[in-house]
C-alpha cells in the first residue's frame, strides 16, 4: 500500500503592476492546440468548456500553498458567469502564453499571481461569455441583448441552454478583439471568501505532489554530491553500490554520481556504498566566522550608492547624538516539506517531466538544451508543489537538470529525489547578508543617516532578466526607498556586492528578510532614544506615508498599544512596506528562563483590493508563522566549506505548540492591488525583537534569537 493509499484509507475511518489581455497569437493557438478536443469551445489559453458542460480553467501560475487554486478561478468564473464550485481546475504547464505579463517569462514569484492575473482572467471569462450568448442569441433568432448568462447557462427569451450544448457553435465565432467586464457591484465572487477548491483533495490525500508520481517501469535515484560547496568528483569506485540488492546502475553526472535502484530505500543505501575522493576546491577555505569578521570589515566602509542624499558623513558629524548598529544576517534554507523530486522519461525524441515547478518555461529550455531537443519536445506536467519559497523558482533547474542528466545517462525512466538533507546540504540559500547603520538625531528625530550592506547579488547570479547589475535592488530593497529616509536631510545607502561558492536563490520576501529587520529594529531604537513612545514615533517620522500609517494605527488600535500588559508580558511593533502591500505587526512576547514565547501577533494589511478576503489571512497568518521561524531559529553555519546543519532536528522550524494567538485585519482601500504571499514575512521578526527588548533591554543585531541569552529586567 502506498503513502496516499494508506491516507486514504484513513480518512475512511482521517511591486509595479498592470494587466493585460495579450497573448500574442500564434503562442495563443499552439496552446489552443494542445488542449482543443472535439466540439470542445476553447476561446483563449486559461478556459475550456466541453460538450460534456465541464468547464475547466487553466492556471498561469502553479499552487504551491498560497491559495490561488481558488483566486483565480474565482476571477474567470466571475466574468464568466459560471459556478465555481464545478469548476475544473489544471496547471497550465510550459506555454509562452502563460508568460508573467510584467516579468516576461513564465514564473510564480514575487507575490504577483493575483495583480498580475487580474485582468487577464476576467478577459478570459468575460470573452467566453459573449461567444456564448451570441451563439445562444443566434440559435434562439433573437437580439444578444435579450440572453442573459447564469451559472452556466445562458438564458435566450423563452429557451435556455447549457455552456456545454452551446460549446460548437461558440467555437466557431470570431473572438472580439474587447469585451466588457463588470462593475465591481455586480461581482459574485470577487472580494468574497469561497471555500478552497484544493482543501479536500489535500486533506484526504487524493492531491498528487511530485513526490507521488509512480508509473510501471520507473525506477529511483539518488545522487551523492560534494560535501563542499564548488567540490566535483575526481574518482570514484561503484562496485559495493551496485552489490546492494536492488541497484539497478550508477552513473556519473555533471553534479555527482547518481545510485539508480528499483526503490527509494535501496538507492540510498546505495548511495552509501559509494567510495568517491573529492576534489574540494577552494571552497573548503569558506567558514562562517572569517565571512563574518570579513564582511564587518567591508561593511565599516562606503558602497557603490543605492541611494544618496546631501552628505550623510557631514551631518553625522554634527549631529546632537549618533546611534548606530552592526547587523549580521545567517544563509538561510528554504526547507518546503516536500522534498525535491522530478521524475524524467525519455523516449527517442521526447522527453516527459513531471514536477513541482515556479518556472516550467525556464525548466523546459534548459532540459531541451541538455538533450539537444527543441523545447517543444520537452513536456512537463506539473501537480501541487509541496511549499516553494522560491526554492523551486532556481533559473538553473538545478534538481530538474540533474534529473535530465540521470535520465539521459542511464537511458531508463527515473524519479529523481533530493532527501532534506540533500537539499539542505547542496542546494539554494538565502544570501548571508551584513548591514553597518549609523544615524544621526538632532531633537530626537533623524537628520543623517548612513548605511552600508554587504551579500551577495540574487539577480547578478539568475542572469534570467538580463546582466547582472552593478546595485541588485533585491539586495538593498526595504532600505533605499524606506519611507523613513525620505525625511532625512542627508542619506546615504551603499551596497558591496560580494561572491562566494554558495549558490543562493531568491527566498520568500527576498531582500526585505533582513532589510526590515534593520530598519524596524533600528527605528525602535531611535525611538527609545528620543524617549518617545515607538508607536507614536513611527507616526510622526510616517506622516506623509498614509498607507503605512493606516496599517499601523489599525495595528496599534486592535492590539490595544498602550493599555497596560498583565505582569511579564511585553509589545513589539514593526511596519513595512513590500511586493506593493503595506503590513504592520505587533507582537506579544514574555521570557522564561531565558526563552522567548510570542503569545499573540496582530497583524494589519493594506493590499488593495482583497480578491479573497479569506485567502489574505491565511497569506498573512503563514507569513508570520514563517517570519517566526526566521526570527527564533533561522541560522545555516558553514565550517570548512561544509553546511553543518541537515534537517529539521537542527535546523528548526517553528512548531505547532509555538504558534501565537495570530488576528489579522484588512485595511478597507481602494489603492492598488498589491501582492499578500510574501508580505507578512519582513515585519514579523522585527516586531519580536523589538519586543525582546522592551523585556529585556537587549537589543538583537544578530538572529536567531535562539542564540541570545535573555534575562527579563527587574
Amino acid at each position: 500500500m502506498n503513502r496516499r493509499n494508506f491516507i486514504q484509507s484513513g480518512a475512511l475511518l482521517g511591486g509595479g503592476l498592470l494587466v493585460s489581455f495579450t497573448i500574442p497569437q500564434a503562442n495563443k493557438m499552439a496552446a489552443l492546440a494542445a488542449r482543443a478536443t472535439e466540439g470542445a469551445f476553447v476561446p483563449n489559453a486559461f478556459l475550456k468548456i466541453g460538450t460534456d458542460n465541464s468547464i475547466t480553467v487553466y492556471l498561469s501560475h502553479v499552487e504551491m500553498g498560497q491559495g490561488i487554486w481558488t483566486t483565480l478561478p474565482m476571477l474567470l468564473a466571475d466574468e464568466l458567469d459560471a459556478d465555481l464550485d464545478k469548476i475544473k481546475i489544471e496547471h497550465g504547464g510550459p506555454a509562452k502564453a502563460y508568460n508573467h505579463n510584467v516579468y516576461g517569462i513564465q514564473i510564480t514569484g514575487g507575490s504577483s499571481s493575483t495583480w498580475s492575473e487580474f485582468d487577464r482572467y476576467r478577459n478570459a471569462g468575460a470573452t467566453a461569455r459573449v461567444l456564448l450568448t451570441q451563439a445562444a442569441a443566434q440559435r434562439a433568432g433573437i437580439a444578444i441583448t435579450d440572453c442573459r448568462t447564469e451559472k452556466g447557462y445562458v438564458t435566450a427569451g423563452s429557451q435556455k441552454f447549457s455552456y456545454g450544448d452551446l460549446a460548437t457553435e461558440a467555437a466557431k465565432l470570431p473572438a472580439p478583439a474587447k469585451v466588457p467586464l463588470k462593475a465591481p457591484a455586480d461581482w459574485k465572487y470577487i472580494g468574497k471568501s469561497p471555500k478552497r477548491r484544493d482543501s479536500l483533495a489535500k486533506t484526504n490525500g487524493q492531491a498528487q505532489f511530485g513526490i507521488d508520481i509512480q508509473f510501471p517501469g520507473l525506477l529511483s535515484a539518488v545522487v551523492a554530491h560534494a560535501p563542499v560547496f564548488g567540490g566535483k568528483v575526481k574518482s570514484f569506485d561503484a562496485s559495493k553500490a551496485k552489490a546492494v540488492p536492488g541497484v539497478v546502475q550508477v552513473v556519473q553526472i555533471p553534479t555527482g554520481i547518481a545510485v539508480i535502484a528499483d526503490n527509494f530505500w535501496a538507492a540510498q543505501q546505495g548511495r552509501k556504498s559509494l567510495q568517491i575522493t573529492w576534489d574540494h576546491g577552494p571552497g573548503v577555505m569558506l567558514n562562517t566566522a572569517t565571512q563574518t569578521k570579513a564582511y564587518k570589515t567591508l561593511a565599516a566602509t562606503k558602497g557603490l550608492p543605492a541611494q544618496k542624499k546631501g552628505n550623510a558623513d557631514t551631518a553625522l558629524g554634527k549631529s546632537a547624538k549618533v546611534v548606530s548598529g552592526e547587523y549580521v544576517f545567517s544563509y538561510l534554507a528554504h526547507a518546503p516539506m516536500e522534498p525535491l523530486n522530478c521524475t524524467v522519461k525519455i523516449d527517442n525524441d521526447v522527453c516527459e517531466i513531471w514536477t513541482g515547478t515556479q518556472m516550467p518555461g525556464i525548466d523546459q529550455k534548459n532540459a531541451a538544451t541538455i538533450l539537444g531537443f527543441k523545447p517543444e519536445q520537452v513536456k512537463i506536467t506539473i501537480p501541487f508543489l509541496g511549499g516553494g519559497f522560491g526554492r523551486r523558482a532556481a533559473p538553473t533547474s538545478d534538481f530538474v537538470t540533474e534529473a535530465v542528466h540521470i535520465a539521459k545517462a542511464s537511458g531508463k525512466p527515473i524519479k529523481m529525489v533530493w532527501t532534506r538533507e540533500d537539499d539542505m546540504r547542496s542546494g539554494h540559500y538565502r544570501p548571508f547578508f551584513v548591514h553597518n547603520v549609523k544615524v544621526g538625531l538632532d531633537n530626537g528625530l533623524p537628520v543623517a543617516w548612513l548605511h552600508n550592506i554587504v551579500g551577495q547579488s540574487i539577480m547578478g547570479e539568475a542572469k534570467i532578466f538580463g546582466p547582472a547589475p552593478k546595485i541588485d535592488n533585491t539586495s538593498v530593497e526595504g532600505v533605499k526607498e524606506s519611507p523613513y529616509l525620505d525625511a532625512v536631510p542627508d542619506h546615504y545607502v551603499g551596497l558591496h556586492t560580494t561572491e562566494e561558492v554558495v549558490p543562493i536563490l531568491w527566498f520568500r520576501s527576498v531582500g526585505n528578510t533582513h532589510t526590515a529587520y534593520v530598519m524596524e529594529t533600528m527605528v525602535d531604537e531611535l525611538a527609545y532614544a528620543a524617549n518617545q513612545d515607538p508607536v507614536d514615533y513611527r507616526i510622526k517620522l510616517l506622516k506623509d506615508h498614509p498607507r503605512h500609517l493606516a496599517t499601523l494605527k489599525l495595528a496599534a488600535e486592535k492590539a490595544n498599544w498602550k493599555k497596560k500588559l498583565p505582569a511579564g508580558r511585553f509589545k513589539g511593533v514593526a511596519v513595512h512596506e513590500s511586493f506593493g502591500s503595506y503590513v504592520a505587526v505587533i507582537a506579544e512576547v514574555s521570557i522564561n528562563n531565558g526563552l522567548v514565547k510570542v503569545h499573540k501577533v496582530d497583524c494589519a494589511i493594506d493590499c488593495g483590493l482583497a480578491v479573497n478576503p479569506d485567502g489574505v489571512k491565511a497569506q498573512m497568518e503563514s507569513g508570520v508563522i514563517f517570519g517566526l521561524t526566521m526570527a527564533l531559529y533561522g541560522e545555516l553555519t558553514i565550517k570548512d566549506g561544509q553546511l553543518q546543519q541537515s534537517n529539521f532536528y537542527d535546523y528548526r522550524i517553528a512548531r505547532m505548540n509555538e504558534s501565537p494567538e495570530i488576528n489579522v485585519y484588512i485595511v478597507q482601500s481602494s489603492e492598488k492591488m498589491g501582492g499578500a504571499g510574501e508580505c507578512g514575512v519582513p515585519p514579523t521578526a522585527p516586531a519580536i525583537a523589538n519586543a525582546i527588548f522592551a523585556a529585556t533591554g537587549t537589543r538583537i543585531y544578530n538572529l536567531p534569537i535562539v542564540n541570545h541569552k535573555l534575562i527579563q529586567k527587574a
